[in-house]
């Protein structure tokens, strides 16, 4: 019934901390360059704030996907109290509960592994060293 909402609140969570994590990213950079005053080619490496909207992105869409199919069932509605078993009595609120503490929580950890997996995966191709160029024989 509402098992989109906790997915929905790390969504948000991770949202905000990406959003901060990119401008810290972005000032950094900045002060970084105005100090240095050369340019060094670094290798490109993603950000982490970029490896936080992976999460955010992965975590949005099971969530607008979910929120959908419940409004497609009739669970969610788009007026208040926006989920049916609120209004259905105690013991659809604590079954609507007890569902937001297994499956949503379940499916909150099972995206945040798999993000964890891309990450690491991420990192063993950003280590690999880059491949050298051939030299042009005349």
């Amino acid at each position: 019934m509402a098992c989109f909402v906790v997915p929905g609140t790390e969504a948000i969570v991770v949202t905000a901390a990406a959003v901060l994590l990119k401008k810290y990213e972005q000032n950094r950079a900045q002060m970084k360059l105005h100090s240095d005053g050369a340019s060094t080619e670094a290798p490109v490496r993603t950000g982490f704030a970029r490896k936080l909207f992976w999460l955010a992105d992965l975590l949005w869409g099971g969530v607008i996907l979910l929120a959908f199919e419940h409004l497609w069932h009739g669970e969610v509605v788009p007026f208040f109290p926006f989920l049916t078993a609120a209004t259905e009595g105690p013991e659809a609120v604590s079954e609507m509960l007890s569902e937001m503490v297994s499956v949503g929580v379940l499916m909150a950890v099972l995206v945040t592994v798999i993000w964890v997996a891309m990450v690491l995966v991420s990192a063993a191709i950003e280590k690999r060293p880059a491949p050298q160029k051939a030299e042009a024989s005349v």
